[in-house]
């Protein structure tokens, strides 16, 4: 069987799709493995569909079987009772087998900024072992570290306007000081399809041209969408703890304590140079009069495996 097959973990979800309809523009023969495979096609059926088998090895690596290069966005972002971090880990870990046994020639991997071992933190700890495990595995990899990822079905940029569309206030953990530099989808996407036709090893900060502190990205959404607010410094335990409401409310997980903690401790910044070339700035200007007209639930995307994006 011909090595020239791409595999794209989600291509029905956020990431996964741009990965999957770069390549197809590029004349690619596209697969996607994917626990989602009644979710709406947006590519017309020209990405054949198989099951992402994490409890069925054999199945796996046999859809991996003929695959030149598996692009693998899969995680999780919060524990729940029905996903947590540490299946998250060992799902992927047997996917990265699979392909190893398959023959994989190389492995794309979407990461995070500033993963550590060490870390407190289980999201950032979990992509620690994953990076290593991938490095360890003998096969050729390119490992990419997003901090933020905006697009048209983003979760954060599109909810601080949801909550500056309806809120009289915003509130910034602590003094709001710390760092982000958000990347967009595309730009991943297209950094992700050059690096899958690499050979060398590589981890790739992939960020953004643009960093704002967090104080500074919620003004600057504020005045894209036309509602300026004030933004105040909150303690991050009230912070979390209004989170917990809101989501309660929208029957969703708004935010998490690790993800409080790590946004402060500037995680999501690094000083890498820019590996795309979208400014957020621009981008959310240019969508102003529909950002965060609705808000966008992440468990609900989970949850309901039927539904788009």
């Amino acid at each position: 069987m011909s090595q020239e097959r791409r595999a794209v973990t989600g291509a029905f979800g956020f990431s996964g799709k741009y990965i999957a309809q770069k390549l197809l523009n590029r004349g690619q023969s596209v697969f996607t493995l994917t626990g989602s495979p009644n979710r709406p096609d947006p590519f017309g059926g020209r990405v054949a569909v198989l099951p992402l088998a994490f409890d069925r090895p054999q199945q796996l690596a046999e859809s991996l079987a003929g695959t030149k290069v598996l692009y693998n966005t899969y995680w999780v972002r919060f524990n729940h009772k029905t996903f947590t971090y540490l299946q998250a880990e060992e799902n992927t870990k047997r996917l990265f087998d699979a392909a190893r046994a398959a023959g994989v020639q190389r492995i794309v991997h979407v990461s995070i900024t500033n993963p550590s071992e060490d870390s407190p933190h289980p999201y950032f700890q979990g992509k620690a072992r994953l990076e290593r495990y991938l490095k360890e595995s003998g096969v050729s990899y390119a490992i990419l570290r997003p901090a933020v990822l905006f697009g048209e079905e983003d979760i954060l940029i599109n909810n601080i306007a949801w909550a500056l569309r309806r809120l009289p206030v915003f509130g910034v953990f602590g003094d709001g000081s710390y760092r982000l530099r958000p990347i967009f989808v595309e730009d991943l996407a297209e950094l992700a399809v050059r690096e899958g036709e690499e050979t060398r090893n590589a981890v790739i900060d992939a960020v953004g041209p643009e960093s704002f502190t967090y104080r500074e990205l919620a003004a600057m959404i504020g005045r894209a969408i036309g509602r300026p607010r004030p933004i105040l410094p909150i303690p991050p335990a009230l912070g979390f703890l209004v989170g917990r409401i809101l989501g309660y409310l929208m029957k969703d997980e708004l935010i998490t304590r690790d993800e409080i903690e790590g946004l402060m401790e500037g995680l999501l910044d690094t000083p890498a140079p820019a590996a795309g070339s979208t400014r957020l700035s621009d981008w959310t200007r240019a969508r102003g009069d529909r950002l965060g007209r609705r808000y966008a639930n992440e468990l609900s995307r989970r949850l309901d495996r039927a539904r788009a994006y």
